[in-house]
């Protein structure tokens, strides 16, 4: 595992800083800073082409599809600087992290050359189509459906929790195509365009006040039969796969952005004193700790394995950083104080420490519960069989 960078990278990273720089004191000046996910979408819109015209939209990808072949460290680098810049969120994160890698890996020849480049040059948003209101971390058990008709793929079902809809053009929905199958089995992994009639997206207001996940149902949606990623009936495996894209490079900024919330947090405790309590002190040492653990843990982590699969270290990471950053948005209000829980009128915005300890309240549930994350540890990285479901009595 490497724990520093070349003086190669460290010129590209001088490369970096400096074109974000120039862009976010410049043209997009508006946008340094922003972390609410829905906030100036138009705009952000138009940051995503302009990364895109630069080549940084996708970096790590192929040059034939709109990225620079950069290397891993790179990756990470430029990972790093974005979210250091306070650059903000990427408005097609699942479709440059998510969808763009798995169709890499699992797309035919045409379905790279038609979907990758407009992802890399930001001109089509993606959102991810997986859970349902009966299965979210029980994700086998979906029960929208899909049928072939006429040469389309017909879709009938609804997604909750569907980040970013609203603004997409496309969701990958993970559906059932085999009329009969239960759990893994018999799911096709279909993309599909959203601007169509038989799609329907309802945004869900968060306790937050904003409004990042939806519901999206689907009547009578249509997709052409040659959208799906992999075989019919075997779409587990692409879905799987997704998911081990799900804590890759990214996972580094990720951290970039914890570390700015971190630094608010201490910043806070400076301002109002609460920095001279023991209490308040330790725990921001071991949020400290923390952070810098998760960072060497990444690092491993991208190490490892390639193509899709998920390394032991990897199924680690999703319980690790959800539960440290709901500590940190503990902390965050117990800086604040009563401060931190007022808001104004019917749209009220809270102060980002205190959508930190709202919106972190979900990290620990959203993409797998803490429960079953530990299933999941149990079974997939420690290989413990699952324990036989018998009646109590």
């Amino acid at each position: 595992m490497r724990l520093g960078f070349s003086p190669e990278e460290e010129a590209f990273r001088a490369e970096t800083a400096a074109w974000l720089q120039a862009e976010l004191s410049g043209p997009f000046a508006d946008l340094r800073g922003i972390t609410s996910l829905t906030a100036s979408p138009d705009r952000r819109r138009l940051w995503e082409r302009r990364l895109g015209e630069a080549r940084w939209g996708c970096i790590g990808w192929p040059e034939a599809y709109g990225g620079r072949d950069a290397t891993l460290a790179e990756q990470v680098i430029f990972a790093e600087e974005y979210a250091r810049a306070g650059a903000p969120p990427r408005l097609n994160h699942i479709g440059v992290e998510l969808a763009g890698p798995t169709i890499l890996a699992y797309g035919s020849d045409e379905q790279k050359a038609r979907l990758l480049p407009a992802i890399a040059k930001g001109e089509q948003l993606w959102c991810q189509g997986y859970s349902e209101p009966n299965a979210g971390s029980d994700l086998a058990n979906v029960r929208t459906r899909a049928w072939c008709e006429d040469g389309d793929w017909v879709i009938e079902g609804q997604k909750v929790w569907t980040s970013l809809a609203q603004f997409s053009d496309w969701i990958f929905v993970v559906a059932r195509t085999e009329p009969g199958s239960k759990g893994p089995k018999g799911l096709s992994f279909l993309l599909v365009p959203m601007d169509q009639p038989g799609v329907t997206v309802r945004p869900i207001r968060q306790i937050t006040g904003d409004a990042e996940f939806n519901e999206t149902f689907f009547d009578g949606a249509r997709t052409a039969a040659a959208n799906i990623l992999g075989e019919p009936g075997r779409g587990w495996q692409v879905a799987m796969a997704l998911l081990g894209f799900e804590r890759g490079v990214s996972t580094l900024a990720q951290q970039m952005g914890f570390r700015n919330e971190l630094d608010e947090v201490i910043d806070a405790a400076k301002a109002n004193g609460k920095a001279r309590d023991p209490l308040i002190r330790q725990r921001i040492a071991k949020a400290e700790i923390g952070l810098r653990l998760m960072r060497y843990g990444a690092l491993r982590m991208l190490s490892g394995g390639s193509g899709g699969a998920v390394e032991a270290a990897a199924l680690t990471y999703k319980i690790q950083w959800a539960t440290w950053r709901r500590s940190l948005g503990e902390l965050a209000i117990d800086v604040l104080g009563i401060d931190g829980e007022l808001a104004e009128g019917d749209d009220y915005a809270f102060g980002n420490l205190s959508t930190l300890f709202l919106y972190s309240r979900a990290d620990t549930i959203y993409g797998g519960t803490n429960q079953i994350q530990r299933n999941i540890i149990a079974e997939r990285a420690l290989g413990l069989p699952r324990e036989p479901r018998g009646d109590i009595g």
